[in-house]
């Protein structure tokens, strides 16, 4: 195994710190090789609050990936949320001085690098520049301008910014832990790559991705990425919903979460009864199935009227024929996608993460709770692939410049000894 063809994703989440590691086989899918993860101690709604018990997380998750993986680990692909992103609309232009030559790669990297200079509110940064359309001398509707003529190159981006202190927070923990940093990702976007479809990006969908402590969101049409949001209440709020209404301690309604919790309260019956242990001998406490059921569902509620309210305001409400598609921990509660239809009144689906994995991932893997870890490992492979392709292209440009320049020298000698032959 050629160590520049592996990939590591690390998503750094509220409950939980994953480490996935994989690589692209021959036939140009993602195969998972090895993953590992901790109790996430350190982070709560996407932001580090303990530096120190964060890299022991990362540490744990980094050994169990790299001995299950047999892989050493020294780059990762970071993902990043949390209540401070922030998602802006803007447009961008350069004017070139030649008309006769094709728009180049470089000419849009000069675009998407002058959007990064943008003057921003004081503690902000940039994170992600994404390039929707192109517009090319008033030619709208442009998605790819390259090989084309223009003299005013003008694009509409989706910019992404957040906090500088959570940011460089997340890179001391990384760094701490012995890593380095490949890409800083939006985990929306990371989880995106992994269950969504090409079809579906292109009809009009919103992804919805139910963490531990946030609901990140990521809105698509036309192939194109219109809304990003961060709503700060994910899995952990309703875990203390459930720690609050039945008055037990919190690992216990945890686990009565994920066994028995439902997003539905009418589709359990007043019979049905769970007896959790009590404490140092205290008897056991009965709990109703259908009162957890409420609880749950009144707080899945506000949350997918969050949701809800981010559709309305991206103004596509309208446009997205593909629906809903809810992945990440929480649309594992039985009739969460039920519940996210009836109420905003959109197709909804469950996203596993096997758009692009060369084979379905068995057991926990394959799990939407790891939607974000290995969308960043085919984030960071469609990077090492961009490069890979400009380094060649550039190789290739440079040889042609090599011998263009051994030519003219080549012919400058034949025109000196034409010319003292003739003499």
């Amino acid at each position: 195994m050629e160590s520049k063809e592996i990939i590591v994703g690390l998503d750094i989440g509220s409950t939980k710190i994953a480490c996935i590691v994989g690589r692209k086989n021959e036939y140009g899918k993602v195969e998972i090789l090895g993953l590992g993860k901790a109790d996430s101690l350190g982070v709560n709604r996407g932001v580090v609050e303990n530096i120190q018990n964060t890299v022991d997380s990362i540490k744990k998750a980094v050994e169990e990936a790299s001995a299950s993986s047999g892989v050493e680990i020294k780059v990762v692909n970071v993902g990043i949320a949390g209540q401070h992103i922030r998602s802006l609309q803007h447009r961008g232009n350069i004017m070139r001085n030649s008309l006769e030559e094709e728009i180049a790669d470089t000419d849009t990297q000069n675009l998407i690098e002058n959007m990064y200079k943008l003057a921003l509110p004081p503690g902000e940064e940039i994170i992600h520049v994404i390039p929707q359309e192109y517009i090319i001398d008033g030619q709208q509707g442009i998605r790819q301008p390259i090989g084309m003529s223009g003299n005013c190159l003008e694009a509409n981006f989706h910019i992404i910014t957040g906090k500088v202190a959570a940011a460089k927070n997340i890179e001391k923990c990384v760094t701490k832990a012995g890593l380095d940093i490949m890409d800083l990702i939006l985990e929306p976007l990371a989880s995106a790559e992994s269950v969504l479809s090409a079809e579906e990006k292109e009809a009009g969908v919103v992804l919805v991705d139910i963490g531990g402590g946030t609901t990140d969101m990521a809105i698509f049409q036309d192939d194109i990425i219109r809304h990003t949001a961060v709503i700060p209440l994910g899995g952990n709020v309703i875990t203390d919903d459930i720690k609050e209404g039945c008055s037990i301690i919190r690992t216990q309604a945890e686990a009565l979460k994920k066994a028995f919790g439902s997003a539905l309260a009418g589709e359990n019956r007043d019979e049905e009864i769970v007896s959790i242990p009590g404490l140092k001998g205290r008897d056991p406490k009965e709990i109703s199935l259908r009162n957890l059921a409420h609880i749950i569902q009144a707080r899945m509620e506000e949350i997918i009227e969050h949701v809800y309210y981010e559709i309305k305001t991206s103004g596509f409400e309208n446009r997205l024929i593909a629906g809903i598609v809810l992945t990440g921990g929480g649309s594992q509660l039985k009739h969460a996608a039920q519940l996210t239809s009836f109420i905003t009144g959109m197709d909804t689906r469950i996203g596993y993460p096997n758009e692009h994995l060369a084979k379905s991932p068995s057991g926990e893997v394959g799990s939407p709770m790891h939607a974000t870890g290995i969308g960043l490992v085919i984030k960071g492979l469609q990077k090492a692939e961009y490069q890979h392709k400009h380094q060649k292209k550039g190789a290739a440009e440079k040889s042609r410049e090599r011998v263009s320049f051994l030519d003219k020298i080549l012919n400058k000698g034949i025109e000196f000894f034409e010319k003292d032959s003739n003499s």
